[in-house]
């Protein structure tokens, strides 16, 4: 079920815990829950937000393990984070810069989700620090890794993301975890349901007008003046859905 209501204390012991979640993270066979905790605590709590950005950029900076479980789950929640979540521009600003450590040596026409050969180069720099306190050698040394594609799949995701209402469904953080997209399926009055693609930043315009379409190839609308909306159901209510409302958005409510 969807999370409840919470009671939290000051942020300082809020940000300890947060800490502790993140260490735990690494052994958790399925962190699935522990990452929807840690995005509820930051949707109830914005100030913690960019605490939770930094920490993550520090465990996945040079981690003892590259590429082992505790350095994918890391990624995996960054990958959340970016779906749900903007950090502050100074934040941002850093954040980019090591997302572009992980992809600075793709080779020229490597697509993100692709394999390709390791292509060795030097460090962007050996010796300067960034403002964080973390060394800015490059992490590119392994561009072809998942975590490299995680890095291009986040990078593309801050371009996109707005903010949330709620945080990532069970079902969501999962497609997220192999940075897919989710399938909605649309009932229609009618005429058979209609299965969408959807990402976390598709809106309830863009699925109703592919619904739209849909109805209109299927039923040999393309006279008719109707409009189409979608409409939000369940056994206690039933309200349209507005145009700029993210699906992801309501489904994690039907959770």
């Amino acid at each position: 079920t969807a999370l409840g209501p919470r009671s939290y204390t000051t942020l300082r012991d809020e940000a300890v815990k947060l800490f502790n979640s993140l260490q735990q993270l690494e052994l958790e066979r399925d962190p699935v829950p522990l990452m929807q905790g840690v995005l509820q605590t930051c949707l109830d709590l914005p100030p913690l937000v960019d605490e939770i950005y930094c920490q993550l950029v520090k465990q996945t900076t040079e981690p003892p393990a590259p590429g082992g479980q505790g350095d994918l789950h890391y990624w995996q929640l960054l990958t959340c984070m970016s779906c749900t979540f903007l950090p502050s521009p100074p934040v941002l600003r850093f954040l980019r810069f090591h997302l572009d450590r992980r992809v600075q040596a793709e080779p020229p026409g490597a697509s993100c989700g692709q394999g390709a050969r390791r292509v060795p180069g030097p460090p962007l720099c050996q010796c300067h620090r960034d403002p964080l306190g973390i060394s800015c050698r490059t992490e590119s040394r392994f561009p072809t890794s998942e975590m490299a594609k995680y890095a291009c799949f986040i990078r593309e995701a801050l371009g996109k993301t707005k903010g949330r209402e709620c945080v990532p469904s069970l079902e969501e953080i999962l497609v997220l975890m192999r940075r897919q997209e989710m399938i909605c399926t649309v009932h229609c009055p009618g005429a058979p349901a209609c299965s969408v693609a959807i990402s976390s930043h598709t809106t309830a315009e863009e699925v109703s007008s592919c619904v739209a379409r849909e109805l209109v190839s299927r039923l040999g609308l393309s006279q008719s003046p109707n409009l189409f909306a979608l409409y939000e159901q369940s056994r206690r209510r039933e309200q349209p859905v507005g145009s700029a409302t993210l699906l992801a958005d309501v489904l994690t409510r039907f959770e």
